[in-house]
């Protein structure tokens, strides 16, 4: 099976051939993308004194309703979707990425696809050059959690580090599940029924945690950094997943990672889990805890995967929840 058929089977969403960089380095062509077919972007952003901006790192097409939505009803979906205006053929999935900018850091959350990119995915660097900045720059990369549409763009097909002057972290909660990691982990997942795929995706991670590992700092989550951020892990779409809280004078913002992949089908259907879940229990545990607390407090979040650019606010809506998009001028 090509990359191209992997990302078009993938059930983590973008989050794609998982295979080890040797693998990848033999059997993967590198599709030129047209200057026509350039997705690149970024939207600035303040956040008190912080400056923000939002990168497109393109996106995913997930052309399997029944798999999006392992405890979903297709039918179900497909009304969800026809109600919304959307295709009832197949869900797409933003790839946002947040840049923030301090008085002295420069600090980016989570890298994107990089070496696991399609002809619809990869163009973080070039947003990240249009928005005015260049690799070189970065300080500091916050990873959320390490599935590849995370981490693929820390390290290029050579074992390089895509982002040299910059120190990695995560938390040790994620990085320990994935260096032990093994199928009896994905009993309570859809990617159970997918053994050999998850014995691609496995050590493709390790890989890369092994080129990260003399830059790789654990988050301390009594401590927070940098005055702006602090972390909490919300686990289940992976073990350590981590919620992201920027805070400048009032302001604050919460980035949301993949808690949830749908404005319109997961919202409303918390319960339902996403395809790339590791526990689907705990998943929706925490989703449905964190989207309580987001309408409670009414805080601005930017997620992942929600339409461009990822920036809103959460509204409970009968017995579950309503995502309503941040509206903008400019």
């Amino acid at each position: 099976m090509n990359r191209r058929e992997l990302l078009k089977n993938s059930l983590l969403a973008g989050t794609l051939s998982m295979i080890p960089f040797s693998n990848v380095l033999a059997t993967t062509k590198t599709t030129a993308k047209k200057i026509e077919d350039d997705l690149s972007g970024y939207k600035h952003i303040k956040l008190g004194e912080l400056d923000l901006f939002v990168l497109t790192d393109g996106y995913f097409r997930e052309n399997s309703l029944s798999s999006f939505a392992p405890r979903g009803n297709v039918s179900q979906m497909k009304a969800i979707l026809k109600d919304n205006f959307r295709s009832e053929e197949h869900i797409d999935l933003a790839f946002n990425v947040l840049l923030v900018k301090t008085k002295d850091k420069l600090i980016l959350l989570d890298t994107g696809i990089g070496i696991f990119a399609d002809e619809k995915s990869g163009f973080l660097l070039k947003s990240l050059q249009k928005a005015g900045f260049s690799a070189k720059d970065i300080t500091d990369v916050f990873i959320s959690h390490a599935h590849p549409d995370h981490i693929g763009g820390t390290v290029d097909k050579q074992h390089n580090l895509i982002f040299p002057n910059a120190n990695f972290f995560i938390s040790k909660a994620e990085y320990d599940f994935w260096n032990k990691a093994t199928l009896k982990d994905f009993n309570n997942s859809a990617l159970k029924e997918q053994p050999e795929f998850l014995n691609q995706i496995i050590p493709a991670i390790q890989n890369i945690f092994k080129t990260l590992q003399p830059k790789l700092k654990f988050y301390d989550l009594n401590q927070g950094l940098y005055d702006h951020f602090s972390f909490q892990v919300f686990p289940g779409h992976t073990p350590g997943l981590t919620v992201m809280t920027i805070t400048s004078g009032k302001e604050k913002l919460i980035y949301i990672a993949d808690l949830i992949h749908s404005d319109v089908i997961l919202f409303p259907h918390p319960d339902w889990g996403f395809s790339g879940d590791t526990d689907l229990d705990i998943a929706a545990a925490s989703r449905k805890k964190f989207l309580h607390q987001l309408a409670n407090t009414r805080d601005r979040a930017f997620a992942s995967h929600l339409p461009w650019p990822g920036l809103g606010f959460t509204r409970k809506k009968d017995t579950a929840f309503e995502w309503i998009p941040e509206s903008f001028m400019n």
